[in-house]
């Protein structure tokens, strides 16, 4: 097995939890999706929006810091032009894509509930240019770093990699800077509010990590994290982790208004903010140190590996087309979100496979 197999399978796993995210904000947790069907019971909601919560802490970090990861290799070996060529076509070519053509189609599908007719607004949308970047606001921030990196290593005539490896006090520093970067970032963009479809107030947590894994790339950390720095800073998740959630019950039970995190000079914010990178850094190293002691991995693993970049960009019309079927079913929005989040993933992955198949596109995905 090749040293990066287990990081395939990680980015495997994370497109399936990106997947399974949205289903369940599509069903009752807290956040912003093409379809939404509310539920008012807490005994849904709460357990929705924990798992959304956790998930924000450290899912799209951790593919900000396989991506620097990956993108300083590549730097190394392609150098400045075909870096810069192969960044726009694998980057570029799907927000376009999906800008234009697949938001507005899932934006069409999910106005059917409204009674809208699905073809008609298609066609209205796409007619005006209406363009929707959807989760592909991942796909327009890795340009963006990947242009700030490019410039990097060009203004400070860097050459290699170097060999760097972070320290357990590292790690903590970092923790804390990415928390106080994040309180202070939200004080001016609270998170929900964005521009160009980036969560700016995310952005801190995003920078370092991916930051950190171009800086790493040398000493190709990642596929070496040992199981005694993956098991501290795994404790921590454990024990942050459920914190803020206690905290927020009680505060909102004592105050009798909801627990609001989003940004400013509040207790919650500020909890919020710290609590975050306590609990990435810790699933992080244990998903790193569990995956890569599995080296004995079914091979069919290969082929979602391959196919985990165009099921993230093609699961929102499929999941919404889900949501469309089994919203109807008689059952509690829970078991709605496991139905449609199991076969959403499924799905996805085989629309995926049948995207590859279409000239070019093994090439750009």
């Amino acid at each position: 097995m090749a040293r990066t197999d287990f990081l395939d399978r990680i980015r495997v796993a994370l497109t399936a939890l990106v997947i399974l995210h949205h289903a369940a904000i599509m069903f009752g947790a807290s956040g912003g999706w093409y379809l939404i069907y509310p539920t008012t019971h807490v005994a849904e909601r709460l357990p929705l929006t924990i798992f959304v919560s956790v998930n924000q802490a450290f899912f799209m970090g951790f593919f900000f810091l396989l991506s620097g990861y990956f993108s300083a290799m590549s730097y190394e070996r392609k150098g400045t032009a075909r870096f810069a060529r192969d960044r726009l076509l694998r980057l570029g070519i799907p927000l376009l894509v999906y800008g234009f053509v697949i938001g507005p189609l899932t934006v069409a599908l999910a106005a059917t509930r409204e009674g809208e007719p699905f073809f008609a607004t298609w066609a209205a949308l796409t007619a005006r240019l209406y363009f929707n970047i959807g989760p592909l606001w991942f796909a327009l921030a890795l340009l963006i770093f990947s242009a700030a990196y490019l410039l990097w290593r060009q203004l400070s005539g860097s050459t290699g990699l170097g060999n760097w490896s972070p320290s357990h006090r590292t790690l903590l520093l970092a923790a804390l800077v990415t928390g106080a970067g994040a309180f202070l970032l939200r004080l001016v963009m609270p998170v929900g509010q964005d521009i160009w479809g980036l969560q700016i107030g995310y952005f801190v947590s995003y920078t370092v990590l991916f930051a950190g894994g171009c800086a790493m790339a040398g000493s190709r950390w990642l596929e070496r994290v040992g199981p005694e720095q993956a098991n501290r800073w795994r404790l921590m998740a454990w024990i942050v982790a459920p914190l803020l959630f206690v905290y927020g019950i009680v505060l909102s039970l004592v105050q009798g208004k909801p627990f609001d995190t989003e940004g400013g000079w509040t207790l919650p914010a500020l909890a919020y903010a710290f609590w975050e990178p306590f609990v990435a850094w810790g699933i992080i190293l244990a998903m790193l140190a569990r995956f890569r002691r599995e080296e004995h991995a079914s091979p069919r693993w290969q082929p979602w590996a391959a196919q985990a970049y165009a099921a993230y960009i093609l699961h929102p019309p499929v999941l919404t087309a889900i949501g469309l079927a089994t919203a109807t079913l008689p059952m509690p929005n829970m078991l709605k979100f496991v139905l449609s989040g199991a076969i959403g993933v499924a799905a996805s992955f085989l629309a995926a496979r049948l995207g590859l198949r279409l000239p070019g596109a093994k090439s750009i995905l």
